[in-house]
């Protein structure tokens, strides 16, 4: 049984995101309050977080406002996937040898813009709200 805030967040980034059958919203209680644990499709990453940030920030402040209403601490933090399945993409790169220098330059566009994301999301676990 998910708890209601459980069921905001999820509400609200599955609207965000263009695979919403994997949004998963993990629940803890710790010292600090109530830890939401958001895990989305490693594509989608980027709408969650938004330019530097501003998404992520705007979620975090609905569920403030959400904490003020229910008396409790909400920290979210956001999952980077991605980072577990990099096995499964470099397999993918190896088998993709064959085709042209451009798909190639593609996959390392592809690759740099991921790990500005995975940056950003450091970034965003480290701030206090």
């Amino acid at each position: 049984m998910s708890s209601i805030d459980q069921q905001f967040v999820e509400f609200i980034v599955q609207s965000l995101v263009g695979n919403p059958d994997k949004v998963q919203v993990e629940r803890k209680i710790d010292e600090k309050g109530v830890l939401l644990e958001l895990s989305v499709d490693p594509e989608d990453l980027g709408r969650v977080i938004g330019k530097r940030g501003a998404t992520a920030q705007s979620i975090r402040t609905l569920l403030r406002a959400l904490g003020t209403k229910n008396d409790a601490r909400y920290n979210l933090k956001i999952v980077d996937t991605a980072a577990d399945g990099d096995a499964s993409s470099s397999s993918k790169k190896s088998s993709n040898d064959d085709d042209d220098d451009d798909s190639t330059s593609d996959d390392d566009e592809q690759e740099s813009k991921s790990s500005r994301t995975r940056k950003e999301l450091e970034e965003l676990d480290d701030l206090d709200i």
